[in-house]
């Protein structure tokens, strides 16, 4: 069974949120739950085509915040979305290369879920040091 690893990230790549999922699961599916506990007013969320859903972009939209989410490619009235701050999205990619460079994670060694999850908050915490240093 392959597992994904899912995050938000604040506006400097750190992380804010680690959730795990199967690997064969839409990521449409954790999206509630990404934006439980955390505040949205007046921020941007950007995610990727992955994430797009009329009923999570309004879910965004009560909790005070903006999408900038592109629209998938079979839609038939996509939206329109800020191409220049979508560009943003690379520090949540930035911050999965810098786990990566955990070997330990990036094989995906650990046998349970459970230890696979507390692996991913310990590499976290390196991340997380790392980027308050520069």
């Amino acid at each position: 069974m392959t597992t994904k690893v899912h995050t938000a990230v604040d506006e400097e790549g750190r992380p804010l949120k680690l959730l795990l999922s199967k690997g064969n699961l839409n990521d449409i599916t954790l999206a509630p739950q990404f934006v439980d506990g955390l505040t949205l007013a007046q921020c941007l969320v950007l995610a990727d085509k992955g994430y797009d859903s009329s009923d999570f972009v309004q879910l965004i939209e009560n909790l005070g915040g903006t999408t900038v989410i592109p629209p998938r490619s079979n839609i038939r009235n996509p939206r329109g979305y800020a191409k220049g701050m979508y560009k943003c999205r690379n520090l949540v990619e930035r911050f999965f290369n810098r786990m990566k460079q955990f070997r330990r994670f990036a094989t995906h060694y650990e046998k349970t879920t459970k230890s696979f999850l507390a692996l991913v908050h310990f590499v976290a915490v390196f991340v997380w040091l790392a980027i308050s240093r520069l």
